[in-house]
């Protein structure tokens, strides 16, 4: 057996030692918690046309889960009246991302991934925050279709997290990230839903002027939609990119419902029934007569949309349901001339009620052209279906003149 020098054996010596050191510089590093915004496309149902908005997180751990803050339980109690009073309670929740992706991918519409350019440290106190919210006493909030929703949450906590504000994109120059002129809640919501005029009357009819304030683009990034595109502008005061290069993990096509037909429309709708107000009333002119059975419709018709309104603006707790102009022409009174044109002796209150009638549309007539309360377009056929009515009951209706009292003969 040959004999070992001392330099040998300090070599092998020197290359044992070596080897812990070695194994540990080729050991993976573990990946820093990384943090994406997960934006689907609109889909076919009502509450789905606005898109929806989640954060996904990967940990070290190797732990994928999307967390979503549009949850809400159609079987909780009494769901429906308190969705309605403006009670909407909805749910944060966590879920693996490929159980996520696969509804959605199910479902054929795409979803789009943009990586948060956060500091490891960042990305800890974002993936800890979010923890937080995930506890059972604080997974639930009040739901608020503009100011507080799928969208608002994760862009508060990720700024949170950072410890900033990001800089949005779209702001004019002189007034930055402040109220842009022309852009106010509902046109932003009547842009979206162009496609769909319904959905946008209904929302004209229930909420009043608070959403015609002018806003910025601060207060847009309650669209899914909107902030996915801001972000891919936005920096941090430092000059970070938010977000990196997009990618679509799910690619679907457009499943929204096909647009509204013209002659399906409320503008349809309003026009129909405002030529039919003017055939009612120029034929009651003519042989000096009121019909009564189309005046008890059209204004029982108003007497049941004004009981939605009245719940709306005095018991609702929804955001902009109050103050609402409209109830100058929707409210309960008009069940005056809906039930008292049959009866004879009720004739003089239904001729004030008309007097007050008209004159309350000219004065809403006013407010919308001022812009202190934007009126759907389906809106004026139908008020001056009201002002036609109005104004040929009291024509027809209108005392007798009295006879001169005849003089005494000399």
């Amino acid at each position: 057996m040959p004999r070992l020098h001392g330099k040998t054996i300090f070599l092998i010596l020197l290359l044992l030692a070596a080897i812990p050191f070695c194994s540990r510089a080729e050991e993976p590093q573990p990946q820093p918690t990384r943090v994406s915004l997960l934006t689907v496309d609109p889909g076919a149902e009502i509450y789905e046309l606005d898109g929806h908005t989640s954060l996904r997180f990967i940990t070290p751990e190797g732990e994928d889960f999307a967390v979503n803050w549009g949850v809400f339980d159609f079987n909780a109690p009494n769901f429906l009246y308190r969705f309605v009073k403006g009670e909407t309670d909805y749910m944060a929740w966590a879920f693996p991302t490929k159980f996520f992706l696969e509804e959605y991918r199910r479902a054929g519409r795409t979803v789009t991934e943009q990586q948060l350019n956060l500091t490891p440290e960042e990305a800890d106190r974002l993936l800890a925050l979010t923890f937080e919210n995930l506890r059972p006493e604080n997974r639930t909030y009040r739901y608020n279709y503009i100011y507080d929703n799928c969208a608002t949450r994760p862009l508060d906590l990720v700024e949170r997290a950072a410890g900033c504000q990001i800089n949005l994109p779209g702001s004019d120059a002189a007034l930055p990230q402040e109220a842009q002129p022309d852009v106010t809640f509902r046109s932003e919501m009547t842009r979206a839903h162009s496609a769909y005029p319904w959905y946008q009357f209904g929302i004209d009819l229930a909420l009043g002027s608070g959403l015609d304030i002018s806003i910025g683009p601060r207060e847009r990034i309650y669209q899914p939609l909107y902030l996915r595109d801001a972000l891919a502008e936005a920096t941090f005061p430092d000059g970070r990119k938010a977000v990196l290069a997009p990618s679509t993990p799910v690619r679907g096509h457009d499943v929204t419902l096909p647009p509204t037909p013209w002659y399906l429309t409320p503008m349809a709708a309003a026009l129909l029934l405002l030529a039919i107000s003017a055939a009612v009333a120029l034929t009651d002119l003519r042989r000096r007569k009121v019909t009564r059975c189309y005046d008890s419709l059209f204004y029982s018709l108003l007497f049941l949309l004004s009981l939605l309104l009245t719940f709306l603006i005095f018991v609702s707790v929804h955001e902009a349901t109050s103050p609402n102009w409209l109830y100058l022409w929707i409210n309960p009174l008009a069940i005056i001339p809906a039930a008292l044109i049959w009866i004879k002796k009720c004739k003089r209150a239904v001729y004030f009620y008309q007097i007050c009638n008209f004159a309350l549309l000219i004065v809403l007539l006013a407010i919308g052209i001022a812009g202190i309360q934007h009126l759907n377009p389906a809106f004026y056929p139908l008020i001056a279906a009201d002002m036609l009515l109005s104004a040929r009951y009291i024509y027809i209706s209108r005392p007798a003149k009295l006879p001169a009292k005849s003089q005494p003969k000399k």
